[in-house]
């Protein structure tokens, strides 16, 4: 996959391309079957498959109060994007003077003249251009007169009326059903940050922990215990993952992701490590005791075992 991060770096000779326009926040299966038919009509009619993308959500320029949480960050987009097989990704900077283009010359500066567009995939209810006067009966008819063709794409409902939207899968995170967001995304949700050190209190206790960085990228779930793997320097193993201010100690940062890597006791400090999640398990609670809480942490750590299918933590490691 080529990857431009802003239209200047397109070459003169790009294209003709097949493209795609949209924040594309999380890559939803909705995201994914544009993707798909782009990918499909690109290829029947020899165009390079190409997504358009944004820095940020317009709404962190133009109404900075409204803009809701990213699901992925840059980099997370690019990664997943790149899996779907398109050709070419642009994101663009949504600059204050990009927010400002007419839609006359959104259309002419990035669809003809930048990826040089022969077909553009759009929702029917796609507005472009300042104050998004731009609508797709303006695109059609300018695509007549540039040579390209405009295709609508049909929203995707897998149950009832309800669109696939990135608003439904941070619902879903934001109540913990990580498991059903996955099925939305396509994919497990996941965070990725650095390991930083922390208390030790994991490794006092018994159960070690990589404490990640408040710097994540990614929609961090909601507070509570998960069934989770944590991928380091390629390798992926499976853990038991809280989210929150593990309220029995104090002092503890809000919103403090910690994986505890089953049987392993490994030194990560200092390297990016991806947390993925498959299921929660319980509530963050404030126990009576630490007897207490390590009691209820080997209940926890059992319930991910069967959950991720791994066998009982071998004798000779407790601890």
């Amino acid at each position: 996959m080529e990857y431009f991060s802003s239209l200047a770096d397109l070459p003169r000779d790009f294209g003709p391309s097949a493209v795609t326009i949209g924040k594309f926040d999380g890559v939803h299966a909705g995201h994914r079957r544009v993707i798909k038919q782009l990918c499909d009509a690109a290829k029947a009619a020899g165009l390079v498959s190409t997504v358009l993308t944004f820095d940020r959500h317009p709404l962190a320029l133009l109404d900075p109060e409204k803009v809701p949480t990213s699901l992925t960050s840059n980099e997370q987009k690019r990664s997943v994007l790149e899996s779907t097989g398109v050709d070419a990704v642009v994101m663009v900077e949504f600059t204050r003077e990009f927010s400002q283009l007419s839609a006359e010359d959104f259309i002419q500066r990035v669809l003809v003249d930048a990826v040089h567009a022969r077909l553009v995939f759009v929702g029917s209810d796609f507005r472009f251009g300042r104050n998004g006067l731009g609508t797709v009966d303006l695109l059609i008819e300018r695509g007549r007169q540039n040579g390209f063709e405009v295709r609508i794409i049909e929203p995707v409902r897998p149950e009832g009326d309800r669109v696939i939207s990135s608003t439904w899968v941070r619902d879903l995170l934001s109540a913990g059903r990580v498991d059903e967001a996955a099925k939305l995304l396509e994919r497990r949700p996941a965070v990725r940050g650095e390991v930083v050190h922390g208390e030790q209190r994991g490794r006092k206790l018994g159960y070690p922990t990589a404490n990640l960085s408040a710097n994540l990228e990614g929609f961090i779930p909601a507070d509570g215990v998960y069934a989770a793997f944590a991928t380091v320097d390629g390798r992926t193993m499976p853990a038991a993952v809280s989210i929150g201010n593990n309220p029995t100690f104090v002092g503890v940062p809000d919103r403090q992701v910690e994986a505890h890597i089953l049987d392993e006791d490994l030194d990560l400090y200092g390297k990016t490590m991806e947390v993925s999640f498959v299921e929660f398990i319980r509530g963050m609670a404030k126990f009576a005791s630490v007897e207490e809480l390590v009691s209820q942490i080997a209940l926890d750590e059992q319930r991910v075992r069967e959950i991720l299918q791994v066998p009982a933590r071998p004798t000779a490691t407790r601890g």
